[in-house]
């Protein structure tokens, strides 16, 4: 059998599996140990053994259960609750201001917790019921929660960047530097987006009214104290990390000790409020920590057969593509597979292809692997929001009010994704978006 049809074999059976509706950490594990122990007999089995101790010896991979508690905490303690009453109060009167607040807390939530699933919850639950009691558009609304929420995969610090660099092996400080601006730009964008909506038809989002907005300002200050504790954690963990005082392990220690005295400070820490944190910390990082294995066992034997540099010389020579075209084709295919799969499905399925054969690529600008984990990275943002199975489309359908239905849902999403696929086309146009601050930190 010649390595083409190999990989093929390896390709063909993992989908079947994933299809009917095993783990993919399982269907991807299992098909790595059958081929290896099918190739190499009992001997083989050192392979994904072997990747597993890259994994276990790799430091940063401590990060991700640090990171994932810091959310969970902040959430639990009802600190991001608090965040949304002060924008409420302080953002109120701008047109289209509490959508826009929306906007400005998946942000904070983003580099508080580096999942979209926290901001999604917070969005849906607190912020979706308090804009339509308001007389908001539930479609505007609905789209922009959902795409605020995805940014928590771009804006450092995120768990995705972590994954994608354990796997291609890459920095994760560069990474989560390289996907600030971008993430940063694409808020933006959602913010100028709302305004002109609201400009061009102010019924979307009516000004709040006087008696809601009128209130003594030390009551004002009260609020506007609520946004501290989230950017005093933010800075204080990445701004020691930027200076060099802290190791990257170091500042997400940093982050879980502060947001857990925070919650001590605020009166909120208790033993039921840990117990869930705790528990929810556990299911995700260990979900997390499964799927990095399985991933790095397939990634071992399907180079070890070689078909990597078979499908290098299938585009490059075979086909005469040009390091650009082979680009633009992984994007496509990234598109389509985020119709399908989740961000964490997508990138154990490709890793193993795409990692090797963009480090082959000579596209004129150096930490071209920086700027690919960007790419994929705002990619899974546009996987998350996209139908037929789109994560946060069902997350939404779950959690959001009784009125807003799944035609709301999907009729609200596609703005998003042409803003998306737009800065998308600019990161790719200008590599600079992303590169800059990285070499910048690092210079």
């Amino acid at each position: 059998m010649s390595h083409e049809l190999i990989a093929l074999t390896m390709f063909a059976s993992m989908m079947v599996l994933l299809l009917t509706g095993q783990r993919v950490f399982a269907a991807i594990g299992f098909v790595a140990s059958i081929m290896v122990l099918l190739l190499y007999g009992n001997g083989g089995i050192e392979i994904p053994f072997s990747a597993t101790f890259k994994l276990f010896n790799w430091i940063p991979m401590l990060t991700l259960p640090l990171f994932i508690y810091m959310g969970y905490v902040l959430s639990e303690a009802g600190i991001a609750e608090d965040l949304y009453k002060m924008l409420h109060v302080w953002m109120g009167r701008m047109g289209g201001g509490l959508a826009i607040g929306t906007i400005f807390l998946m942000v904070i939530i983003s580099a508080m917790n580096g999942l979209s699933v926290a901001g999604m919850a917070i969005g849906a639950t607190i912020a979706l019921p308090e804009m339509l009691r308001r007389g908001y558009d539930k479609v505007l609304i609905t789209g922009v929660v959902q795409g605020g929420s995805s940014l928590g995969i771009l804006v450092p610090p995120s768990v995705v960047m972590v994954l994608f660099a354990m796997i291609a092996r890459q920095p994760v400080s560069q990474l989560w530097l390289a996907g600030l601006v971008p993430g940063l730009l694409m808020a933006g964008l959602f913010v100028i987006y709302v305004q002109l909506r609201v400009k061009m038809n102010p019924s979307l989002a009516p000004v709040l009214s006087d008696e809601e907005l009128n209130i003594p300002m030390s009551e004002k200050l009260k609020l506007l104290s609520a946004g501290i504790i989230p950017f005093a954690i933010f800075f204080l963990m990445t701004g020691l990390f930027v200076m060099g005082i802290t190791s990257l392990v170091e500042s997400a220690a940093v982050g879980a000790t502060s947001a857990t005295v925070a919650a001590i400070l605020k009166g909120r820490f208790s033993f039921k409020m840990m117990h869930e944190t705790a528990k929810k910390t556990l299911g995700i990082s260990c979900m997390f920590l499964w799927l990095i294995l399985a991933a790095l066992a397939f990634g071992a034997v399907f180079d070890g057969i070689g078909a990597v540099r078979a499908i290098e010389n299938l585009f490059i020579n075979n086909w005469q593509l040009t390091p650009w075209q082979v680009i633009i084709m992984m994007q496509i295919s990234f598109v389509v597979m985020g119709m399908f799969l989740d961000d964490t499905a997508m990138l154990v399925i490709v890793a193993p292809l795409y990692v090797p054969l963009v480090k082959t690529l000579d596209l004129g600008f150096e930490n071209q692997m920086i700027w690919f984990g960007v790419l994929y990275t705002m990619t899974c943002q546009i996987a998350y929001i996209t139908p037929p199975f789109g994560y946060n489309l069902f997350l939404m359908r779950a959690m959001a009010p009784k009125e807003i239905s799944l035609t709301d849902i999907y009729r609200s999403i596609w703005p998003f994704v042409a803003m998306m696929t737009f800065t998308i086309a600019l990161v790719m146009i200008f590599p600079q978006i992303a590169l800059w601050l990285p070499e910048l930190v690092r210079n």
